[in-house]
């Protein structure tokens, strides 16, 4: 069984996952006029559309990811979209100098982003999340009908 200090390490890593998508998606929302443009320029089909639904999957997803809900879900909804999202706007192979290397930067950032994000998509949220906190409600909801055992109790049979 983990210890206390293993249960609060996907909390943190779920915190600081979620603060990096709330500023990005606060920044579309903030900066809208400018990052459609700069969106447009390219080549994003119907740029204010596009904008609008990545801040809200970006702030909604980082609500959702904070608090342990759904984080599976979540994690291979931001996989899906930063796939497109950095060989687009982090092409840093078809740029030169200080241009590149920002944007090589930015493009191992987000490489890493998804690796973290496929953490989650296969080891889920962790003890402190509503995620968790909804399995043990249906674990003890099943397992505590008339006749039936608790969570951790043994049949009869066991014995």
């Amino acid at each position: 069984m983990a210890d206390s200090t293993q249960s609060i390490k996907p909390l943190i890593g779920r915190i600081f996952m979620s603060l990096v998508f709330l500023v990005s998606g606060s920044f579309k929302i903030i900066g809208y006029s400018q990052v459609v443009s700069m969106s447009a320029t390219k080549g994003v089909p119907l740029a204010g559309i596009a904008i609008a639904c990545a801040a809200a999957l970006e702030i909604l997803g980082a609500l959702a990811m904070f608090a342990g809900f759904q984080v599976r879900v979540v994690a291979w909804l931001w996989i899906l979209y930063l796939i497109p999202v950095t060989l687009l706007f982090h092409n840093f192979w078809k740029m030169q100098g200080m241009e590149q290397q920002e944007n090589f930067g930015h493009f191992l950032s987000n490489l890493g982003l998804m690796g973290g994000l496929l953490f989650v998509s296969t080891f889920g949220a962790g003890a402190y999340s509503v995620d968790a906190a909804r399995a043990k409600k249906l674990e003890s909801h099943i397992c505590s009908g008339p006749g039936l055992p608790g969570p951790g109790q043994l049949l009869k049979e066991d014995l």
